[in-house]
């Protein structure tokens, strides 16, 4: 009986946390997204009218979708960054590992928005980037188009968000026993063999949880398209949820636009636990893809054998 009260206990406190600062936050954002709003009032009276506006109106659906452009934009450039930095770390740096390892996820130590407003220094029409090229006689004017653009916010997002890519990947890359790639090895598996029949099926769960964490933090971002976006990037969905609640005083449509993208957030969480589950850590779905049966290699052919 004391056991169980002791974990009762322990249990109640994140429970309670969790209940008080999340779940009913967002019950209440739901209430909140069927009320109306008549002559600058909030009317609390259930309906639809806000679900079927944003469903009418072309800018909330292509802005949903404009934002998810540029967070599966950031998510490939944070994965082609970060998955071979994780694997240079797990096999190839031999010493100072750890010390590498907390190099690359230092930046996370620094305010988001100073690293926000680094990038907006860099790329400025005054900038270091401008004044370099200036210096060297590449350029004879400033250039205009690097700040202010789509493509400074994916930039800035890439670099934001590409440490909580490698984290995942890495984490599984080092878990993967060092026994398989040597039984690959014995078997006369090349390193390319190795890496594509061992290494990448075992680690794309890894790469399915970085690639989730970028989407989705690139997706809510408010800050990085505030400072660095144009008249067109500026507008991604926290912009626009920021300016029905803080300008527009629309906050039931707001909370509309908050829960359709909540929706679509735990949807996609949904279908990468789905496909992870689907996967394991075997490799299953690719062809010819090795995983751990009873200590041994599979997947090579028979003369590789």
């Amino acid at each position: 009986m004391r056991r169980r009260l002791s974990t009762a206990v322990a249990a109640a406190v994140p429970v309670g946390f969790v209940t008080l600062l999340l779940f009913i936050p967002y019950v209440l954002l739901l209430v909140q997204s069927f009320w109306q709003l008549r002559g600058g009032t909030i009317v609390h009276h259930l309906t639809l009218e806000n679900y079927r506006r944003l469903a009418g109106t072309a800018l909330y659906p292509e802005t949903i979708l404009f934002s998810a452009g540029i967070a599966l934009r950031v998510t490939g450039l944070s994965l082609v960054l970060a998955y071979p930095l994780a694997y240079l770390l797990a096999y190839k740096v031999k010493r100072h590992r750890t010390l590498a390892y907390m190099a690359v996820i230092i930046p996370l130590w620094v305010s988001y928005l100073v690293r926000a407003y680094a990038w907006k220094i860099i790329l400025g029409q005054e900038g270091i980037l401008n004044g370099l090229l200036l210096a060297s006689g590449l350029i004879d004017h400033p250039l205009t188009f690097l700040l202010y653009s789509r493509w400074a916010v994916i930039l800035a997002l890439t670099h934001i968000y590409t440490p909580f890519t490698l984290m995942p990947i890495y984490a599984v890359l080092e878990a993967i026993p060092p026994s398989l790639r040597e039984a690959s090895q014995d078997l006369y598996a090349s390193r390319w063999q190795t890496f594509r029949r061992i290494i990448l099926p075992l680690s794309l769960p890894g790469v399915l949880a970085g690639s989730t964490f970028a989407f989705v933090l690139s997706m809510g971002d408010f800050l990085a398209p505030q400072l660095l976006g144009g008249n067109d990037s500026a507008l991604m969905v926290s912009n626009l949820v920021w300016s029905l609640f803080g300008v527009a005083y629309n906050w039931p449509l707001g909370a509309a636009i908050s829960v359709v993208v909540l929706l679509l957030t735990l949807l996609l969480l949904w279908l990468a636990g789905r496909i992870e589950r689907a996967m394991g850590y075997s490799g299953q779905p690719g062809h010819g893809a090795a995983a751990p049966a009873g200590g041994r290699v599979v997947g090579l052919t028979n003369s590789q054998r």
